[in-house]
């Protein structure tokens, strides 16, 4: 981390003006990279002060494409940085977590002592994953852990990511690529892995399905299989809320190369505030720690492996040979297993949201 100052960042008064006025959030990541990285091709005080006006974004992308020489941002970095992600935890998402998420966690003691792990939550919100960046926060401040989210591609190469943020700021926070050779390879680390077995379809569910958990891929059942990993599930409440009454539209998506492309009645004022990309609307956070859960242990359902005994056995015959010698899962078995932990979860997150306090 190339500092530009000895002193550490701390929030001024303007800070405090850009953390409660929406357009300003944005503000407040270029600032804090720009405390610590030189970087000459990011936003100036001029385009600043443009993105909080309506439509002034625009005018400031302009302004900057110009002053670049009507060419793209260099990066600056790409490789992860601890230090810049202890300094972004403390300066910039300790006051984001505790006065506008206002998150919690719950259940602590079923936090193990050690790492690596793989952490898998439930995904919703179709926005900015401020979900996982509020759970990496209090993992990491619960018990000292690196945590790196896993993130879909479009977090780090997108266009309009390029512009908002400065290249490589993801890679710089610790965020890992969804690819499987890019997983594979964090998991070997001893790291803790923040991994959204639903995958884009998680928040692309949209609002309707909220509550409802999509099919979990069976990716990290494999790589925690063979390389002995536990998983740590975890229960987010109030993430549904990031982004309320949003639907996504998929084939446009598919058009601007996003994930997903939601719709709802904040996209109006998205259009006027482009900045607002990275801001969410004010929730509670609340997170559920479940038991740790070995993959290499479960064996899935009764029912699971008698349906797939009556196509023929293979499944059961396989399964009975993994008891023998397990050298590594076979896919279909992970998906079965993939599919308990999700069924699992699932009336766990019913139950709870059936407890759950009608609270602002």
């Amino acid at each position: 981390m190339q500092q530009s100052s000895v002193h550490s960042y701390r929030f001024t008064w303007f800070d405090w003006f850009c953390l409660w006025y929406p357009p300003g959030w944005l503000i407040l990541f270029n600032r804090h990279w720009q405390h610590y990285h030189s970087y000459p091709d990011g936003w100036n005080w001029l385009e600043y002060l443009l993105f909080l006006i309506p439509g002034g974004f625009y005018l400031a992308l302009l302004l900057r494409w110009l002053r670049l020489g009507c060419r793209l941002p260099s990066s600056s970095a790409t490789q992860f940085e601890p230090n810049y992600q202890n300094a972004f935890r403390d300066e910039i998402l300790a006051p984001i977590v505790k006065y506008y998420f206002r998150a919690e966690l719950h259940e602590t003691e079923n936090l193990p002592q050690t790492e690596p792990l793989i952490v898998a939550m439930n995904h919703a919100g179709m926005c900015f994953p401020w979900d996982f960046l509020v759970l990496a926060y209090l993992l990491s401040h619960k018990r000292g852990w690196v945590v790196q989210p896993l993130a879909s591609v479009s977090l780090f190469e997108h266009p309009w990511v390029i512009w908002w943020l400065p290249p490589g700021w993801s890679q710089v926070l610790g965020g890992v690529r969804a690819e499987l050779n890019e997983f594979e390879a964090a998991v070997t680390h001893k790291t803790v892995l923040l991994y959204p077995p639903e995958g884009v379809h998680g928040p692309g569910k949209g609002w309707s399905k909220r509550y409802q958990l999509e099919t979990f891929h069976p990716s990290f059942i494999q790589l925690s299989d063979r390389y002995r990993i536990p998983i740590l599930p975890v229960i987010c409440l109030g993430s549904e809320s990031l982004h309320p009454l949003a639907f996504n539209v998929k084939k446009l998506a598919k058009r601007v190369f996003l994930p997903f492309l939601p719709i709802s009645p904040l996209m109006f004022v998205f259009l006027l505030f482009p900045s607002m990309g990275v801001w969410a609307m004010r929730t509670r956070l609340s997170y559920y720690v479940q038991p740790l859960y070995e993959s290499w242990t479960d064996v899935a359902s009764e029912k699971t492996m008698r349906a797939d005994t009556s196509e023929g056995g293979t499944a059961l015959r396989v399964h009975q040979e993994q008891l023998a010698a397990p050298p590594s899962i076979t896919r279909s078995q992970a998906y079965r297993n993939a599919q308990h932990l999700r069924e699992k979860l699932q009336t766990q997150l019913s139950q709870l949201l059936s407890h759950k306090p009608d609270t602002p």
